[in-house]
């Protein structure tokens, strides 16, 4: 008797994978104000640096090296691209229906913004005109920044897609200390400003400097650390597929 050949080719149950429905867009409420922060930070902070003019900048610029201002101009407009690509990134949406578009995105992210963002802030640290404090809190965002980003890369590379969005996830919150300090700059002179008068005899610009170099440690200290917080306690634990076994 001639064996019979089965023409169905619905898989078995055993091989089949349950499959877990992208998430709506408009169930992701911090997606929009996200990309309005993002937004709103670029309009206030980069035109001033569109004139290519070192008299329109709003941070100190050294007379020496020559090569400081074409390096802020470099790490200033490579920052504006990736707080945009940011976006993209961590948008579970577009990463589940597009996610091609999430790959290029990242890749983007990585190797624009290690020559762009990443090592001219590393050069031009070590000049900062606002003192000791920030150059050294600069240097450091630039170490970490680097290391983040590049072992998110090694991790994806490896197809260790948990780590890699856990890196990338401390990239990203590096990168958002930026904007995020504008935020917090105001908070704290507000919470300083009873001290203007008493402690530096009303000397706004002394007030400034020191409010601006706690708010620009604060500003990528307070996301990192929220950020690992998150990692360690409130992020739902992964599902672990039924092991299968052969018949």
């Amino acid at each position: 008797m001639a064996p019979t050949i089965s023409t169905d080719t619905t898989p078995s149950p055993s091989r089949r994978h349950p499959t877990v429905p992208p998430v709506p867009w408009w169930r992701r409420p911090w997606i929009l104000p996200l990309a309005l922060f993002s937004v709103t930070f670029l309009l206030y902070s980069v035109p001033p640096y569109l004139s290519l003019d070192p008299a329109d900048s709003r941070l100190p610029i050294p007379e020496s090296p020559s090569w400081y201002f074409p390096m802020l101009l470099t790490h200033i407009f490579g920052g504006a691209l990736l707080t945009l690509l940011v976006i993209l990134q961590v948008w579970p949406w577009l990463r589940t229906r597009h996610p091609v578009v999430h790959r290029w995105s990242g890749r983007m992210y990585v190797w624009s913004g290690i020559p762009l963002v990443g090592i001219p802030a590393l050069l031009i640290a070590p000049f900062s005109g606002t003192g000791a404090s920030s150059q050294i809190g600069n240097t450091v965002w630039a170490v970490l920044w680097l290391t983040f980003t590049l072992l998110g890369y090694v991790m994806v590379r490896r197809r260790r897609f948990a780590e890699h969005r856990d890196w990338m996830l401390r990239s990203f919150a590096l990168i958002y200390g930026i904007a995020f300090n504008r935020v917090l700059l105001i908070v704290l002179m507000m919470v300083m400003s009873p001290r203007l008068e008493t402690v530096y005899d009303g000397d706004f610009d002394a007030l400034g400097l020191d409010v601006g170099t706690a708010s620009g440690f604060l500003s990528w200290v307070v996301p990192l650390l929220f950020v690992e917080w998150w990692l360690k306690y409130h992020r739902r634990p992964r599902r672990r597929r039924n092991p299968t076994h052969a018949t």
